[in-house]
């Protein structure tokens, strides 16, 4: 007996309660337990006997949802602490989950966003994803097996190399996109760290600092925190996001191919629009709304670079120990400036590696256009990086082209390589790609004038070296000078 569940709404204020949708392949009951997750998991509610209809997900469930009616309510309390909550039914791995936030914005206190688009987008639950061609994905459905929990070991991560990966994954009975997306990456590292040394949080989910009262959860604020994978955004979630840095706030991308897509979320946060390469077939193209058309950030037809906030893009970035992209990378960053605040307590000195032990450098990484000056890396401040932004440490990247890429193209797909020279430089000829060809996960910061402030580490993995002396010290760095807004 399988049991497959989602929730909805997928985020509440505690005391709100939570819709619980059950399906299997007969009908049964389950217990049902909801668990906060973390350092130290913590059981919070239980139904011994939940029913559970028999009933499977349609055919369209990956872009229109289950649609399955709410079986059970989770009646959450207003004592629950924000944080991340796992459903658990019975022996099977998880698929549900919402986030419970704090009634009101604690100023002092790091508001983590999940990347929850990006877990939309490579969830492959009913057979598909936005990586096997499809431009929908919807959140009313359960995440595959791995995207919520997973074991440790060897082969979990994607710079573990293609084959430990692929058997790791086929021996758990995995979605082989778990490595790519889902709590239980980087997010989830992040959390167990940050507990583990005293660090409250606040949780929000894309879709909250996408709504209209967005204001409402970043007021006050002093850090904003993107961590792991965050690489889907809407146009709200980039203007609350900026309002928020322009108004003094704090942001730290603890994350890699952060802000590459734009998409949209429709029929009420159900269904999340995402064409891709295939812009041109969506509705909005070549409409009075074409800036909302989801290309690339980058993209002219968006006209709103990610390097504008971030200070750094995939498009000059790419990968780091993936496959043939610098397969046999240090997997650490070249330190360029040890002198920062940034590296503070950390001893580093110019040409230190930062990271090697734990592959910090890897996977997805962001970067910007470099030039030399005195034999030290500067940003040209091309592609939207901002004025003053400062150049900490970098690391080669690349990103994939028709002989360093592991997976097929998609239906409609292009290479990255050919569609950033493509779109970024009207020619996607061998010259025009070997402009964008040798990028860089680059480590890096910069200051708005009203007194924001941005830090980037330019890479998805940052989290799985915070037991890494420097890491955690450089991480504390940036969560404690973020201290109290006047």
């Amino acid at each position: 007996m399988s049991v497959l569940s989602y929730c909805w709404p997928q985020s509440v204020v505690a005391g709100d309660p939570v819709d619980l949708h059950l399906g299997g392949d007969a009908t049964t009951t389950v217990r049902v337990e909801v668990v906060r997750d973390g350092l130290a998991p913590r059981s919070y509610w239980q139904d011994d006997d939940a029913a559970v209809a028999a009933r499977m997900m349609p055919d369209d469930a990956p872009e229109e949802g289950c649609g399955w009616p709410a079986t059970t309510q989770i009646p959450t309390g207003a004592d629950w602490p924000a944080g991340m909550y796992v459903v658990r039914t019975g022996d099977d791995p998880p698929s549900a989950w919402f986030v419970v936030r704090s009634p009101e914005p604690r100023p002092g206190v790091p508001l983590l966003k999940l990347a929850t688009n990006t877990w939309n987008a490579y969830n492959d639950a009913g057979g598909s994803n936005l990586y096997t061609g499809a431009v929908h994905a919807s959140p009313q459905r359960p995440l595959a097996p791995g995207f919520l929990e997973k074991p440790s070991g060897r082969g979990e991560r994607v710079v573990d190399g293609a084959a430990e990966f692929l058997e790791f994954a086929i021996e758990r009975g995995l979605s082989l996109w778990h490595g790519m997306s889902g709590w239980s990456a980087q997010e989830r590292q992040f959390v167990c760290w940050a507990e583990g040394h005293g660090i409250e949080l606040d949780y929000a989910t894309d879709t909250d600092v996408d709504t209209p009262d967005a204001h409402g959860l970043l007021d006050g604020r002093t850090l904003l925190l993107s961590v792991g994978h965050d690489e889907y955004w809407t146009w709200t979630m980039r203007d609350r996001v900026e309002e928020f840095v322009a108004d003094g706030g704090h942001v730290a991308f603890l994350s890699g191919n952060a802000l590459y897509w734009q998409v949209r979320l429709e029929d009420e946060e159900r269904r999340m629009a995402a064409f891709k390469h295939r812009y041109l077939e969506d509705p909005v193209f070549g409409t009075d709304d074409e800036h909302l058309t989801t290309t690339m950030w980058a993209d002219p037809l968006v006209g709103r670079p990610e390097a504008t906030l971030t200070g750094v893009t995939f498009t000059r970035g790419g990968y780091h120990r993936v496959h043939l992209s610098a397969p046999s990378g240090s997997g650490a960053y070249e330190v360029h400036r040890p002198g920062h605040w940034l590296f503070d307590g950390t001893d580093l000195r110019r040409g230190d590696l930062l990271g090697s032990k734990h592959s910090v450098v890897g996977y997805e990484c962001d970067g910007c256009e470099l030039t030399l000056v005195d034999g030290l890396p500067v940003a040209t401040g091309s592609g939207g990086t901002p004025d003053g932004f400062e150049v900490l440490a970098t690391a080669p990247a690349t990103a994939f082209d028709e002989h360093t890429t592991p997976l097929p193209v998609a239906e409609g797909g292009e290479y990255e390589l050919e569609f950033h020279a493509r779109r970024l430089l009207g020619d996607d000829g061998p010259a025009a790609q070997d402009r964008l060809r040798h990028g860089h996960a680059v480590l890096g910061t910069w200051s708005h004038p009203a007194g924001g402030s941005v830090v980037t580490v330019g890479c998805t993995d940052w989290a799985y070296g915070l037991d890494d002396p420097r890491i955690d010290r450089i991480t504390r760095n940036v969560i404690g000078r973020a201290g109290p807004r006047d």
